[in-house]
């Protein structure tokens, strides 16, 4: 069975830079030159650190969906 894939994305208009998501996940996310929050990869495997950043982002500016379905995972769909 294929493991999960997600499409992270950071809205850098959101991002304030506090690296909390490169703490919690140094394999998913990066800071830029302007120290700006942004994915290693376009798309990721799923995995609880990346789930965390997003969940403790500050200004909530990282959104998940499933590759190829686009299903809500982070936030979670209302």
């Amino acid at each position: 069975m294929a493991q999960t894939k997600w499409r992270v994305t950071v809205d850098t208009d959101l991002c304030i830079g506090s690296g909390g998501c490169v703490l919690r996940a140094p394999e998913g996310f990066e800071l830029d030159a302007a120290r700006q929050s942004c994915p290693r990869h376009a798309v990721l495997g799923a995995s609880d650190e990346v789930l965390d950043a997003a969940e403790n982002c500050p200004v909530e500016a990282i959104t998940i969906v499933e590759e190829g379905s686009g299903a809500a995972v982070f936030p979670p769909a209302d």
